[in-house]
């Protein structure tokens, strides 16, 4: 799948103007019509104005190829931080509520409980003592207790709606607070796990950690794999602009290799003019310069 292309056809071209000739010309043609730019991400020539004019220095830096696949993979964890996002929600907005009228449950518990016993013993369920214990408990907990547990849930939605909103932009800030924020919180999760064992936990402990693995590994994150400079040279390195220059280098390089190979012919022609001075004919003259490899006959001084 050509993840350039794709990404064009979602957000649209970006083409630019460089002030370099020699870039501008691979860059840039026209028809009888119009004009015709070459889009930075997937290479297609696209019509209209340039939406941009200036060094190639300062043409922005696109992502193609392997870098729009690495965004995506970063949405998936941002939609992953978005559903976190709604369960702390919930879950604050329920223990807020809950300290607002606390009393009044607690009496409406009290007043039904029994009635719940005698119900479930009829059915053949036996309440556990423990779950009452801890209803028992929870219903004690001061409301301000409760509303700072809210505010803590709160701010760890907050927290996670940063990180999916950062995630989704691919922004290298977001990148690195994501990754430290995941990162503390890896301790935590290890300390639940050995308390308990569950799926729930597994899976989000290795969530996190392949987050946090990706981000350093791919992301170049705090030097790793040569760190930014390493990570935006890699942008460079694909970029279509960086692609022309390599053309215009070989299209030097071969008028460069071209060019002594002529003058050698200048030269031997020149040699073949000293025994024309001396008496010899042209055309012996003009077969002497036929002869060295690269020359032409018109270019010897004594053809007609």
């Amino acid at each position: 799948m050509d993840w350039s292309l794709y990404r064009c056809s979602r957000v649209g071209h970006i083409t630019y103007a460089t002030d370099e000739p020699h870039l501008r010309e691979h860059v840039h043609c026209s028809t009888a019509s119009t004009e015709l730019w070459q889009c930075l991400r997937c290479g297609t020539y696209v019509t209209g104005d340039p939406h941009g004019t200036g060094p190639s220095a300062d043409a922005p830096a696109i992502r193609r190829g392997k870098q729009i696949r690495g965004d995506l993979i970063l949405k998936l964890f941002a939609i992953e931080r978005g559903i976190r996002v709604i369960i702390f929600g919930a879950v604050a907005y329920g223990i807020w509520r809950f300290a607002s009228s606390q009393r009044s449950i607690a009496q409406a518990i009290k007043k039904e409980l029994p009635i719940v016993q005698s119900l479930f013993s009829q059915l053949g369920f036996t309440v556990n003592h423990s779950l009452l214990d801890r209803l028992h408990g929870l219903l004690h907990v001061s409301t301000s207790n409760l509303h700072l547990i809210a505010l803590g849930i709160a701010g760890l939605a907050v927290v996670s709606a940063i990180e999916a909103f950062a995630l989704w932009q691919a922004k290298r800030w977001g990148e690195y607070f994501a990754m430290i924020v995941t990162s503390l919180g890896l301790p935590f999760e290890v300390y639940e796990l050995t308390k308990a064992v569950t799926a729930t936990k597994a899976a989000l402990f290795v969530l996190n950690l392949l987050l946090v693995f990706y981000l350093v590994y791919s992301r170049r994150l705090f030097g790793a794999r040569g760190g930014k400079a390493a990570y935006e040279a890699r942008l460079r390195a694909d970029s279509v602009l960086d692609e022309a220059e390599k053309i215009a280098a070989a299209i030097r390089a071969a008028a460069g290799l071209a060019q002594p190979s002529g003058a050698a012919g200048v030269s031997g022609s020149a040699g073949g003019a000293g025994p024309a001075s001396s008496g010899a004919t042209v055309p012996m003259a003009t077969g002497s310069a036929a002869t060295q490899p690269g020359s032409s006959p018109s270019r010897h001084p004594d053809a007609p």
